[in-house]
């Protein structure tokens, strides 16, 4: 039984509205913690202009491995073992990087590492998008964002829903500007950078 994520298979569909648009006229794009593979399969599926390059640390590999050889898709190579603290990449520079659900979990210096590497990934023309929750001006846009921070924190001190001004800055230090932030289901963003 490969492992399942409900949130990912609500929210598949609205994040595919939005990388339909901005990835039309990208090639290759590197998916960051890729997790149980459900968003890799359902957007490589659905965007056969793509190679979908999905990556998560080597703990992670074998569900997301079964599934992505059980989905079969040409568009859709074995994932890469990737730890953002020390795996050295080696595959081809993408035009279009994609992560979800991440930003939280990772320790913030972790984030900052993440976004330090983003020109060792990422060819000059790359976008990038950033699926998750966010807060505003330090303020959590809903109760149950709120309560979910505290999940997040009685699991590990140094996980949290991050604010967006801190992401919009690493991302401008990396040469990515914020063109669009869009509002998802479930109190979470979709927000799309480029250089």
């Amino acid at each position: 039984m490969l492992a399942f994520s409900q949130a990912c298979e609500n929210n598949k569909a609205p994040i595919l509205q939005v990388l339909t648009q901005v990835f039309q006229h990208s090639k290759r794009v590197l998916e960051i913690g890729s997790g149980t593979g459900q968003h890799a399969v359902h957007f490589a599926k659905h965007l056969p202009h793509l190679n979908w390059q999905s990556s998560d640390q080597p703990a992670y590999l074998s569900d997301l491995s079964a599934r992505i050889q059980q989905a079969n898709l040409a568009n859709l190579p074995a994932p890469l073992a990737l730890d953002i603290t020390s795996s050295v990449f080696s595959a081809e520079k993408v035009d279009a990087l994609f992560t979800a659900n991440t930003l939280h979990i990772m320790p913030w210096q972790i984030v900052e590492q993440l976004f330090q590497r983003l020109n060792e990934f990422c060819l000059p023309e790359a976008q990038l998008c950033i699926y998750g929750p966010f807060n505003y001006n330090g303020q959590f846009t809903s109760a149950s964002n709120a309560s979910f921070n505290q999940h997040l924190q009685q699991r590990d001190l140094l996980m949290g829903i991050r604010n967006i001004e801190d992401v919009i800055a690493l991302a401008a230090k990396a040469g990515f500007n914020l063109q669009q932030d869009y509002d998802m289901p479930a109190n979470n963003r979709l927000l799309h950078f480029k250089r």
